[in-house]
């Protein structure tokens, strides 16, 4: 507890009127300086009997660069009382409306403003203060709270369809791929089943009978996708380029029904489908570092993306494409209340941003 500016203002006033009263009189004394120590003393007692403020923050959604959050901390106190409410805005995120306000305390309040999500990762809001002051503001209290929030950034997610179509086409023949590699069992052969699946050998010792084909387990699922993503150095300068190629290659093979898996140097996510999938991807490159991957897992990978001081790469097949030709020209982001991915993995029809 300590006096605020206003109230060492009335320190010197009272100060000085009692300095006066020994040549004027007592009537200087009665006229001022007692209303004053009146309004000290009470000042103090209000603010010395305050409880601390009860508060609960209120979790922040997850989103994309740009977008804009509310905070909202709700304070609970036992009697009303005059404060100061301020909290910390971290870095990665500014504040659109004032992080601090005066308000009266009573029973429930809530302190709420907004802030606009600005880079990638996991940034902080937070810690909270309240500064308890007397009516007349003469007398104040500080609380600190160490509790914080945090909230999650995702990459910019590029739209890939401002390049060549050769480019297009060769990022969405991955999708196109079928993993044929557990075998089930054999059927008779049906018309319209490919000639590549018919079991030859077994066609040959039975050549008076019907053709039998391979039936795999998951013949009519797309095969899964592995996305390998390093940048190969320890400045932090590409590493934001590298996410945002990853998560806007991730996004476009979901969106064509893929099963799509992610390895960076420092988190592994499996392969899967859906909304919640492509959010856990996203979620695993909004904290992605810098690191090199081995050379085995780039090999195994069906897409491997690299950023290097020279720029970013898409790497099909052996094939490279620069990252910034995939989308061309639009550098507008992909991004929405519900993301840019469709939690149904058979609609193709694409998305709203």
């Amino acid at each position: 507890m300590r006096l605020t500016r206003r109230g060492w203002v009335a320190v010197a006033v009272v100060l000085a009127a009692a300095a006066m009263s020994w040549r004027f009189g007592p009537r200087a004394l009665n006229a001022v300086v007692v209303p004053l120590l009146v309004v000290l003393l009470a000042g103090t007692v209000v603010v010395a009997r305050a409880e601390r403020p009860r508060v609960t923050r209120r979790p922040l959604a997850e989103g994309f660069i740009g977008e804009e959050r509310t905070v909202s901390v709700a304070i609970e106190t036992d009697g009303a009382v005059a404060a100061t409410v301020s909290d910390t805005v971290g870095d990665g995120l500014s504040a659109i409306t004032a992080p601090h306000a005066e308000m009266t305390l009573d029973g429930e309040a809530t302190f709420a403003y907004d802030l606009r999500l600005e880079a990638r990762g996991r940034h902080r809001v937070g810690p909270l203060s309240i500064v308890v002051s007397d009516v007349v503001g003469l007398v104040e209290r500080r609380f600190e709270y160490e509790e914080t929030a945090t909230v999650l950034v995702y990459p910019r997610v590029r739209a890939l369809d401002g390049g060549p179509a050769v480019d297009r086409r060769t990022l969405a023949s991955v999708a196109d791929r079928r993993t044929r590699e557990e075998f089930d069992h054999l059927r008779t052969y049906q018309r319209g089943d490919p000639m590549a699946d018919v079991h030859w050998k077994s066609a040959a010792k039975r050549p008076d009978e019907d053709l039998v084909v391979t039936e795999y387990a998951d013949d009519d699922a797309v095969g899964a996708i592995t996305i390998a993503a390093d940048y190969p150095t320890d400045r932090e300068d590409g590493v934001d380029e590298m996410a945002s190629a990853a998560a806007s290659v991730a996004t476009a093979l979901l969106e064509q029904g893929a099963t799509v898996g992610l390895v960076t140097p420092d988190a592994t996510q499996p392969p899967g489908t859906g909304r919640a999938h492509h959010r856990d991807l996203l979620g695993l490159l909004a904290v992605a570092e810098p690191g090199e991957l081995p050379e085995e897992e780039r090999r195994d990978a069906d897409v491997v993306v690299r950023t290097e001081s020279t720029g970013t790469t898409i790497t099909v097949d052996g094939r490279e494409i620069p990252f910034d030709r995939l989308f061309g020209t639009d550098r507008s982001d992909r991004m929405g209340d519900d993301g840019p991915v469709d939690p149904d993995p058979g609609n193709r029809s694409g998305v709203s941003v």
